[in-house]
């Protein structure tokens, strides 16, 4: 069975400035995963919508007990949008090309400005559905990629904000996204710690505890 992911997430940015912005919402300290982005279709309909397809190339590990079905660690993803002036629509819908024999992931957004007070605040509706037919193991890939996909969504949702406080200069985003970064680069490093200590477990590797020399 799909598994279906949804939320909403509120701006408290115009509609005109989230258009502005949704074309450089990468790089961000909360996007080291996205590694390149590539235009590969772009034009204005009769209706003067804006239609853009993107390639996006990202980090994408498996989990631990998937490392021996898969050695791959990036996956390529197209990003289809449309964006509507007249309605002050925005539309994406992103899918991986690469991985799809392990999971496939189709995500929808649709931002519109908020009903309460839509010069000042718009709203991002988001859908995804998370499939695998990976054979025997298709619930657990689903439960990983749901959880995967959620944890990113908040770090996605943070970086859109970093790159509209940047734009438009809102304080208590910065403070709150420069404690972000120095929370992620602590996990990093202890990650990286433990990742070497198994390691060197793993290789039945000694690592020699650090000598400090004393000055006489």
């Amino acid at each position: 069975m799909v598994r279906h992911f949804n939320n909403e997430t509120p701006f408290k940015f115009s509609w005109d400035q989230i258009a502005r912005a949704f074309w450089q919402r990468y790089p961000n300290p909360y996007s080291t995963h996205v590694l390149s982005e590539d235009v590969v279709e772009r034009y204005v309909d009769d209706d003067g919508n804006l239609y853009t397809k993107r390639l996006l190339r990202k980090e994408s590990r498996p989990p631990k007990w998937g490392e021996r079905f898969i050695s791959a660690t990036q996956v390529y993803i197209i990003e289809e949008s449309i964006i509507d002036p007249a309605n002050q629509i925005i539309s994406a819908y992103t899918r991986n090309i690469g991985l799809q024999r392990y999971m496939t992931i189709d995500e929808k957004v649709v931002y519109r400005p908020c009903n309460e007070d839509p010069k000042t605040g718009t709203i991002a509706l988001r859908d995804a559905w998370i499939d695998s037919k990976f054979y025997g193991l298709s619930r657990a890939v689903q439960a990983f990629g749901y959880e995967r996909f959620k944890h990113n969504v908040k770090k996605a949702t943070k970086g859109f904000q970093y790159v509209l406080e940047q734009m438009y200069h809102d304080p208590s985003l910065l403070v709150e996204a420069q404690r972000d970064i120095r929370d992620s680069l602590k996990d990093q490093a202890k990650r990286a710690s433990n990742e070497l200590a198994e390691f060197a477990k793993n290789r039945q590797i000694r690592v020699a505890p650090a000598v400090h020399k004393s000055t006489q």
